[in-house]
């Protein structure tokens, strides 16, 4: 097959998906707490976007990063769960193959995004409590801008090799994706030719991105566990820990699932039924981006008062 003629049928492919594989009887019950989820974490972030917006007490470092990751969960959840839902609710699960490359790139790009986002957030956590005195001139705000164009470049130079490498495959037949959702391995499996160089490129750019943001995220909290401990009060050290506290459930909350469901795909083999790592991909786009404004929200004293003056407002004005 020549690259032209590759490349009109890549214009005609369409593909359909099936949901969760084995679960096809209970998706609409499934669909239920996917979509009370996705509602939360569309309005649960974009009401925290809200408060860091209009609270001139919250444009600190801190809370700006906590924008960056609000958005991304936005988008990270909203990248695959109607689409998802489509599925459950209409069995609407065809999808043309730029569509599905748009997809994946958007999902992988977000997910990239994200890991460095919460790699920011760490080290912003590590001047604040082992530099205090030169926290605000470290993390100035134009600081804080160029580390967002780096977040935002780093993920793209990363994921958009990925959209050359699924269209450089030859395509012969196979149409049916066993996920709710496209990504990039998931696409590369329908093709007919060898995937090595999409496999090699997958584990390369995992490892230069998400596995070198967890082990730097690791040493940052290393050298702040240590900075702690040599506080001599106690009530210090509680108070230094407590600000580190959301930040590290977000932390669990993003990387626990993820590393979960590469273990599932990567080890589990026959022992482990095909729908167990698509509902934990399902679940954790999802759970997370619902989850975190809600743990901010709980731990963070300062959105807690204007999240309270917010309501106040509005129940005057009622």
């Amino acid at each position: 097959m020549t690259a032209s003629s590759n490349d009109t049928s890549l214009r005609d492919i369409w593909y359909t998906m099936t949901g969760i594989p084995g679960l096809e009887e209970a998706h609409t019950w499934i669909s239920i707490p996917i979509c009370s989820m996705y509602i939360v974490a569309v309005v649960g972030n974009t009401l925290l976007l809200f408060l860091v917006s209009t609270e001139r007490r919250l444009h600190e470092p801190m809370y700006l990063f906590l924008s960056m990751l609000a958005l991304a969960d936005i988008f990270l959840s909203t990248a695959t769960t109607p689409k998802t839902l489509a599925i459950f609710w209409f069995q609407d699960g065809g999808i043309s193959f730029g569509s599905c490359v748009c997809q994946m790139f958007f999902l992988h790009f977000i997910f990239v995004a994200e890991s460095a986002i919460l790699l920011a957030m760490a080290f912003d956590r590590y001047v604040a409590i082992c530099h205090p005195l030169r926290y605000a001139a470290i993390l100035t705000p134009s600081v804080i801008g160029k580390v967002g164009i780096a977040i935002v470049t780093r993920s793209f130079l990363i994921c958009f090799p990925l959209v050359f490498l699924v269209y450089r495959l030859t395509y012969c037949g196979r149409r049916v994706i066993r996920h709710s959702y496209c990504e990039h391995m998931g696409i590369a499996r329908l093709a007919c030719d060898s995937i090595k160089v999409n496999i090699y490129y997958g584990v390369t750019a995992a490892l230069f991105s998400v596995c070198l943001d967890v082990v730097l995220i690791i040493i940052s909290y290393a050298l702040i566990l240590r900075a702690v401990f040599r506080i001599p009060s106690q009530d210090a050290r509680l108070k230094a820990l407590s600000t580190c506290g959301s930040h590290v459930c977000v932390i669990l909350l993003f990387y626990t699932p993820a590393f979960l469901s590469v273990l599932a795909h990567r080890f589990g083999g026959h022992s482990i039924p095909l729908h167990v790592p698509i509902l934990l991909a399902n679940l954790y786009v999802v759970i997370p981006p619902a989850l975190n404004p809600v743990i901010y929200g709980a731990k963070t004293k300062q959105i807690q008062e204007k999240l309270t003056r917010v309501f106040s407002l509005t129940n005057k004005c009622c």
